[in-house]
């Protein structure tokens, strides 16, 4: 009996070891670091998905392979839409972001906005918001959020910055 048992333990072992060697050919990826300045001052741990995707796809825009690109200009103006928002991009002749203005509606706000304004105004709910970025590749960058509140027929405007200030 204790033969039978150790022989369908080897037994069971050497099948599943012979089951996992397998070899598939993968495609090869590329990653490329354009723009990460402006990824890493834009971006946020907690940004909406829409947010995050549209910038992402902003950040990798490959300007020297659009059809529209010519050597002879110093700078290009994209636009990039989603029905939640846009981005208008300023970029150089090398493809390297100068400027951006960002507005998206209805986004997901970070916990410091929700935790302030709630803080602030506690019996007020969340109508909508806009969310609006201004960049530019001196440093400069202004992020803030319009919310619109509501308390039963009342409706008040506000703004604050990405940490929660009221502005």
């Amino acid at each position: 009996m204790k033969k039978i048992l150790i022989g369908l333990l080897v037994f069971g072992f050497a099948f599943q070891s012979f089951a996992q060697i397998r070899t598939e050919k993968l495609s090869e990826v590329v990653i490329a670091a354009t723009n990460y300045k402006y990824l890493n001052k834009v971006g946020l741990e907690n940004a909406d998905v829409n947010v995050s995707m549209l910038e992402q796809k902003v950040a990798s825009f490959d300007l020297k392979n659009a059809e529209f690109y010519r050597d002879e200009y110093d700078t290009y103006a994209v636009d990039f839409y989603i029905p939640d928002g846009k981005i208008l991009v300023a970029y150089d002749k090398d493809g390297n972001i100068i400027r951006t203005i960002e507005k998206f509606n209805d986004v997901a706000l970070p916990r410091e906005v929700i935790e302030s304004v709630a803080k602030q105004y506690p019996n007020w709910t969340f109508k909508k918001d806009v969310y609006l970025v201004n960049y530019h590749e001196s440093g400069n960058i202004s992020k803030k959020y319009k919310i619109v509140l509501e308390n039963n027929d009342k409706r008040i405007r506000i703004k604050v910055d990405a940490e929660g200030n009221f502005l």
